[in-house]
């Protein structure tokens, strides 16, 4: 008898974006149970390529498309593809297939009321009663209770990296001296990520500005006009893995004004990073578990702070985010999402503590 089957269906997967590197996450602990693992989506190194479930697509896949990439799975999870409205008409063919359907989990990044440009649209996110849904912060939860849905919260969960970056290499390709406080923005360059506000840390720091991800939703000429504008060192190249790029750095600016999680301010916790911070709501959720980051608000005193970071406090916070937010949170987690949808007898591995 086959193992049993897990399809993994969104608009874009395996690449590195938040959802892609979360959703891999979730493919891996599958794996460890010893389920098959199948992706769709219309970008990135997935087994079944559907081109209309594209975020760009000018048309939407057909029911039948959609039916075909997941055929004979045992269970479908749905990453964010029926809770953001980025292609609408894409998210309801999917709706349609799966519609009453007790064999899906649909996991929730940002549903669409968090969004200004999406709060009034009507049908979003897909709620179907049949689902199980999932949310990956306490305030998504209780928006969706207000909302009379029943959400079951897994948080984003982290690895300890195999094998550390390379500093020095990737400082020196950067082009920069030893004596260089190198600032890490690790993300893409969108308006939520607040790089004006970036650039302003970086000079209360006195620090080099790198922002190694891609301008995208229209923001390039912005981008252009704050990189003109700006008064300290940028750079722009995207050098290096994920890992050469947290080596590389001193502290790793974070200043969002909204995130549905924000994993490079835990990612860099776990690489004994200092890390400062936006206001958006789940930073404070995510502080109020321990995590010692300064707040991109108080310019005045961030240089106070930086240089109150010692080693125990590196060390304090990297133990901090595996403990609370390490991947055996994520098997513990998905252990009794399943057992709740009735598929233990199907599971047969131990779950580390």
């Amino acid at each position: 008898m086959a193992p049993p089957l897990v399809a993994f269906v969104s608009f874009r997967l395996g690449l590195t974006d938040g959802v892609s590197i979360v959703t891999e996450q979730w493919c891996d602990a599958f794996r460890r149970r010893g389920w098959r693992v199948r992706t769709v989506a219309a970008e990135g190194p997935v087994d079944v390529v559907i081109a209309g479930l594209g975020i760009d697509a000018t048309e939407p896949p057909s029911a039948g498309e959609v039916e075909r990439a997941i055929e004979g799975a045992d269970l479908v999870v749905v990453p964010n593809l029926l809770s953001l409205p980025l292609h609408p008409a894409a998210g309801d063919v999917v709706a349609e297939v799966l519609a009453g359907r007790s064999d899906v989990v649909v996991h929730h990044h940002d549903p669409s009321w968090q969004r200004a440009r999406f709060v009034d649209l009507a049908g979003w996110p897909h709620l179907d009663p049949a689902w199980t849904h999932v949310v990956i912060n306490e305030l998504t939860r209780t928006e969706f209770a207000e909302r009379g849905v029943a959400a079951t919260l897994i948080h984003n969960a982290f690895a300890d990296p195999a094998t550390p970056g390379d500093r020095a290499a990737t400082r020196a390709a950067l082009g920069l001296r030893p004596t260089d406080r190198l600032a890490l923005h690790p993300v893409r360059a969108i308006a939520r990520k607040e790089v004006r506000r970036a650039l302003e840390v970086c000079r209360a720091l006195d620090a080099v500005y790198w922002l190694p991800g891609p301008a995208e939703e229209d923001y390039g000429p912005t981008l252009e006009r704050l990189v003109a504008e700006a008064d300290v060192r940028v750079e722009r190249r995207r050098l290096g893995t994920i890992e050469d790029r947290y080596a590389a750095c001193d502290l790793v600016v974070f200043p969002s004004s909204w995130e549905g999680f924000g994993n490079p301010p835990v990612e860099a916790a776990v690489r004994r990073r200092p890390v400062v911070v936006g206001s958006y709501p789940v930073a404070g959720e995510l502080m109020a578990l321990g995590f010692d980051w300064h707040t991109a608000d108080d310019l005045d005193g961030l240089p106070a702070w930086f240089e109150g970071i010692d080693e125990d406090t590196l060390d304090r916070q990297r133990r901090l985010a595996l403990d609370e937010l390490g991947l055996h949170r994520l098997d513990h987690d998905l252990e009794s999402l399943l057992t709740e949808m009735a598929y233990s007898s199907v599971i047969d591995i131990d779950v580390p503590d």
